[in-house]
């Protein structure tokens, strides 16, 4: 009997970390992008963002801290790293001074999300020459509790 007892509160303190985890990799994060930005079909103005992942959908919804009216939804498709990340970020693709949204990663965790690129980063990063692309990763820190 006790050692069931000990079995059963073993699996529901197991159960109780991981549900913690899960709660943690699902909290906003906020991100300073210091420049113009899009965001699937949105043109964003740079400034302060607050970023969440929706739980249980793929959607991961941007929007700007000073500027409520300043926001995205888009879409994502899940992504797997090699090791679980360090920071939260967001990672841009660039072609000269265009920047378009590409990943979002939350510290702790190896699973990502990937944004597909739009029709106009397709067309651009076809034209862009190879000096005029690359990628700007940002990250982000804990968004702090509403007031």
């Amino acid at each position: 009997m006790k050692k069931r007892t000990f079995v059963m509160t073993s699996l529901l303190l197991l159960s109780l970390m991981a549900a913690a985890q899960v709660v943690q990799a699902q909290e906003p994060v906020v991100v300073n992008i210091p420049f113009e930005f899009v965001a699937g079909n949105v043109t964003l103005p740079a400034g302060e963002y607050r970023v969440e992942k929706l739980e249980k959908n793929s959607v991961v919804v941007l929007t700007h801290c000073a500027q409520p009216g300043a926001s995205a939804i888009v879409m994502t498709i899940a992504s797997q790293a090699n090791a679980p990340q360090s920071n939260s970020k967001l990672v841009f693709n660039h072609y000269g001074n265009l920047y378009f949204l590409s990943q979002y990663w939350s510290a702790g965790s190896s699973s990502g999300r990937l944004l597909l690129k739009s029709a106009r980063e397709e067309e651009i990063s076809r034209i862009a020459r190879n000096e005029t692309q690359g990628q700007v990763a940002l990250v982000a820190s804990l968004s702090p509790a509403p007031r």
